[in-house]
């Protein structure tokens, strides 16, 4: 195991958190089922998906349907966009990343309080948009362990349901395979993702996904020896990280999303357990100094939920 039982299990623990508070998200968004007497299908009800103004995701982001991207144009705009921060880390421009964080970051948070604000006030989304301001601006220029992570763990919650629009759940189990062998290829192989994490934190002050610093039990002993005998200690400690990418969070989220949609809370429910049970595993397998890719692992999860939900809608 890399990282020691609390350490993961903390982690485990915010990675699920934030998938069940993405479940509540995506539900707020949703659309509203109507049934429609049709004559043409021998006096059969269809059922038909509609939004209403309460369920469409504020700020301009619910996209109309003849507006849906497709499947290529995605993950185009995702090669696309890996390229742009490839430029931006070559020549550190580091106040792009983080304007571009502040955008993205208020918007998420934004969506995230709306969903839960529209139920009490007349102008949520307005009083939303301020608040999230208030803990964008907390998170990226005043930051702090605590901050970063609460809102970490809202942010991808809120980013979702953008997403979810768009995807079926053909086309968002083709851009889980996708995904997965990017992660792979992206880890152990070129290095990008690597890179783009010590850009993110070292250059940038930002970091999209989750991280908990701690101390090693060797190094809390040697801090102690230090301390007992008051001894100078002008070495620099290294702290160990222990971290999730945003990515990581945000795909299985979707993909619930997408199902909890199409095929109700079950199938929901059996995608965010998968993804857990996928992500446990690499946490259990995974070794000290080595980077591992967590979607393709998350992935299998997600697939082997999926089994266990058709197997039991035919039991059932």
């Amino acid at each position: 195991m890399k990282h020691n039982i609390k350490i993961t299990a903390l982690l485990l623990g915010m990675f699920l958190i934030a998938q069940f508070i993405g479940l509540y998200v995506a539900s707020q968004y949703m659309p509203v089922k109507q049934h429609i007497y049709n004559n043409e299908t021998g006096g059969k009800t269809d059922i038909i998906q509609n939004y209403s103004e309460e369920n469409k995701v504020p700020y301009g982001m619910q996209p109309e349907e003849y507006e849906k991207p497709g499947l290529f144009s995605i993950i185009l705009s995702f090669i696309i966009a890996i390229c742009l921060i490839l430029v931006i880390m070559k020549y550190k421009w580091r106040w792009v990343i983080r304007i571009f964080f502040f955008f993205v970051i208020t918007i998420a948070l934004a969506i995230f309080f709306n969903s839960v604000l529209k139920h009490v006030f007349l102008y949520s989304a307005l009083i939303s948009l301020g608040i999230a301001l208030i803990f964008s601006f907390w998170k990226i220029f005043k930051p702090n362990f605590l901050v970063h992570n609460i809102t970490e763990l809202l942010i991808y919650p809120g980013i979702a349901p953008v997403f979810i629009i768009i995807f079926n759940p053909i086309s968002i189990i083709i851009l889980l395979i996708i995904i997965s062998v990017y992660d792979m290829w992206a880890v152990w192989h070129s290095g990008i993702m690597q890179k783009m994490a010590k850009f993110q934190i070292e250059e940038a002050g930002v970091f999209g996904g989750l991280f908990i610093p701690y101390l090693t039990k060797k190094l809390k002993a040697k801090i102690a020896k230090f301390k007992k005998f008051k001894l100078n200690q002008k070495k620099k400690i290294k702290i160990s990280l222990a971290m999730l990418g945003g990515g990581d969070i945000i795909f299985p989220i979707i993909t619930s999303g997408v199902f909890l949609r199409e095929f109700g809370l079950l199938s929901a429910l059996s995608i965010t357990m998968g993804a857990f049970a996928g992500l446990l595993f690499l946490f259990i397998i995974s070794k000290k100094k080595k980077f591992y890719p967590a979607m393709p692992f998350i992935t299998s999860g997600i697939f082997f939920g999926l089994l266990i939900w058709k197997f039991l809608s035919f039991a059932f």
